[in-house]
């Protein structure tokens, strides 16, 4: 893999970030609730940082090690409940259902991607994205069930 492969993966995976970013901006927009709102902007802000770290390592300021991807447990909520349709009236829980399936088509876009490089460092560079929106999904899943299925004081 050449360095001018490298670059089209990267510019890719900072687009599908920024499209991630404006996907958010644009339902915080929408959403009537301030918590749900003030979420989906927090998600906007992750992804403009996730492009910011492709970019740092695009220009050579970060090492493919230096990517902390970490190991994630897939729980699978989303593929279970399945993505709600759009409402302005979305709640928490609805919109933490919706980034949780977003993380997912991320982390299946880079995987994907992956498959079809051969070893080596554009193919380890992937895998460990796909890694970082797994990980996305498990936090997305995670808020997602404290907040559809509170902990009541009967445990």
């Amino acid at each position: 893999m050449g360095k001018m492969e490298l670059e089209k993966v990267l510019d890719l995976a900072i687009a599908e970030e920024l499209a991630a970013h404006g996907l958010y901006k644009e339902l915080a927009s929408k959403v009537k609730d301030q918590a749900a709102k003030d979420t989906l902007l927090f998600l906007a802000g992750e992804e403009l940082s996730h492009r910011d770290l492709l970019m740092a390592y695009r220009e050579g300021r970060l090492e493919a090690q230096g990517l902390g991807m970490k190991d994630s447990v897939d729980a699978r909520i989303v593929e279970s409940f399945g993505t709600p349709q759009w409402d302005p009236g979305w709640g928490l829980k609805e919109i933490f259902l919706a980034a949780a399936r977003k993380e997912q088509i991320s982390h299946e876009f880079y995987g994907e991607l992956a498959a079809r490089h051969p070893a080596g460092a554009v193919r380890e560079l992937l895998l460990k994205l796909a890694k970082e929106e797994l990980s996305h999904k498990e936090r997305m899943e995670y808020l997602y069930a404290n907040t559809a299925f509170p902990q009541t004081d009967g445990g």
